[in-house]
């Protein structure tokens, strides 16, 4: 038994990487292909998997967003988002609630719904997927001006929470047949976001200095102690009353501020864990429907995509930046990235957990919605970039003229660590040096060794420094590098 799982489970998993390859020169997002290996591995499909618990389904989203969101964090510069922090929250929130509200109106009517039912749909289907999002403008490498990137990052990370603050809400109200005052539903979603923000950068802070002290025996213990730390501070998070994936996506941006031991190796492998899980979580979700069931919904399920695109995203994304800087054009090609993944399909199972009575109808046209959305927006991104006029080319040539220049051997120094010098027994990482201040290489005892986050400096060490400032340079020397009376 055992086996036969294990050998279903590798098979998949390389066959979504390799038809991932593939895809990519046809400029079909890969998110779309591990969703198809799934479905033609499913009970409708060639291998005829049985798969149909909701619940393994909604655990397996749940424990793979945690790691999406927080790989999501670890690759968001936060000077990048800084700027444009107040835009981002208002689209993460507000323009959550707008879009909900906006397709709450025509699947009232389209599917029969009743108007709870309907908000319901609208909640589940309401925010942005931090993993197609990442995924597709990093795999197409689109370059978009006045910080549409890091907008569209940090919404994309930010907005999961009020979608599924609003899905569990709503599903209670239908549940228990109970309207609770706007009041006490404004204090919980307060409070789960402030004990979420709160919690996140306190582990977002701790996590370097913990790894610049740390020097453990074995690198490979490094990544163990980093997930743990992330399960850690999500299940804290929610039990506390805040909420868990807001938490892991800021502790992943405050992480990223810092330079500690191990960061780039660490990064690489909370990507690549990142990747595992989107493939996992959308085979998982792949097996679980029924493609037999789709064409019952699919013209319903194409109207409300279409209306998603051209109606309710854009109402939400142009009221939420009605005081922001930017044009017309921007606001435009802000509510086209609007796509829909993963976070909306393991939602669409959370009604089969209170046995609502529509559960099946919405779990399939949810599903139909988002592959639309995968295929229509994921395609053609970089078309409506150019089309919006939001494209910048000029970092692609800045890359090019940056590497005909010249290295310039007068801005390479030599130190020697002297005796008493206090970095002595202290890791690179812990110094945190400006990003213009680079020790390339450290000589000790005749030999050559490439300095990284956790090589720890001795007395003797001859160092290659890189600074053009002549003036940083002898300031950060005086501070850091000579002998302390």
């Amino acid at each position: 038994m055992l086996e036969n799982f294990l050998l279903f489970f590798s098979i998949l998993l390389i066959a979504s990487i390799v038809f991932s390859k593939i895809s990519d020169k046809f400029g079909i997002p890969s998110l779309i292909v591990f969703l198809a290996v799934g479905m033609l591995a499913g009970s409708d499909g060639l291998l005829g998997i049985d798969f149909n618990n909701q619940k393994i389904a909604q655990d397996v989203g749940t424990i793979s967003l945690i790691f999406i969101l927080y790989a999501g964090g670890l690759d968001t510069k936060f000077k990048a988002i800084k700027p444009v922090m107040l835009n981002g929250i208002i689209l993460a929130t507000i323009g959550v609630a707008l879009t909900a509200s906006g397709v709450a109106v025509i699947v009232k009517y389209l599917l029969d719904f009743t108007w709870m039912e309907a908000f319901l749909f609208g909640s589940i289907i309401s925010s942005t997927d931090a993993a197609a999002v990442f995924a597709i403008l990093r795999a197409k490498e689109i370059s978009l001006k006045n910080n549409l990137g890091p907008l569209l990052e940090l919404e994309s990370g930010s907005n999961d929470p009020m979608a599924i603050f609003l899905t569990l809400t709503i599903i209670q109200m239908i549940s228990l047949a109970v309207i609770p005052a706007p009041a006490d539903v404004t204090l919980i979603l307060l409070e789960q976001f402030l004990l979420g923000g709160i919690m996140g950068y306190i582990f977002g802070v701790l996590m370097p200095a913990i790894f610049n002290r740390l020097r453990l025996e074995y690198w490979g213990l490094y990544p163990v102690f980093s997930i743990a730390w992330v399960l850690l501070l999500y299940t804290t998070a929610v039990k506390m009353g805040g909420n868990g994936f807001l938490a892991v996506y800021i502790a992943g941006i405050f992480i990223n501020k810092k330079e500690f031991a191990h960061k780039k190796n660490l990064v690489g492998f909370h990507d690549g864990i990142a990747w595992t899980m989107q493939i996992v979580v959308f085979l998982t979700l792949g097996l679980l429907v029924f493609p037999s069931a789709l064409p019952s919904v699919a013209l319903m399920g194409f109207v409300i995509a279409l209306w998603i695109m051209f109606v309710a995203r854009p109402i939400g994304v142009f009221i939420s930046l009605i005081f922001s800087r930017y044009n017309v054009r921007e606001k435009m090609f802000v509510s086209w990235v609007g796509l829909r993944g993963v976070v909306p399909i393991v939602l669409a199972t959370y009604p089969y957990g209170s046995n609502l009575p529509n559960a099946d109808l919405i779990f399939n046209t949810i599903f139909f919605v988002v592959l639309i959305s995968i295929i229509i927006q994921g395609t053609t991104l970089e078309f409506v970039a150019k089309k919006c006029g939001v494209e910048d080319d000029s970092e692609k040539i800045e890359d090019v003229e940056a590497s005909n220049l010249p290295i310039f051997y007068h801005t390479l120094r030599q130190h020697t660590i002297p005796f008493g010098s206090e970095i002595i027994e202290k890791n690179l990482a812990e110094l945190e040096l400006p990003s213009d201040f680079l020790i390339l290489l450290i000589k000790r005892k005749g030999e050559y060794i490439k300095p990284t986050g956790s090589s720890v400096f001795e007395e003797g060490d001859l160092l290659l420094i890189q600074c053009e400032d002549e003036n940083k340079y002898n300031e950060i020397l005086k501070t850091y590098f000579v002998a302390q009376n």
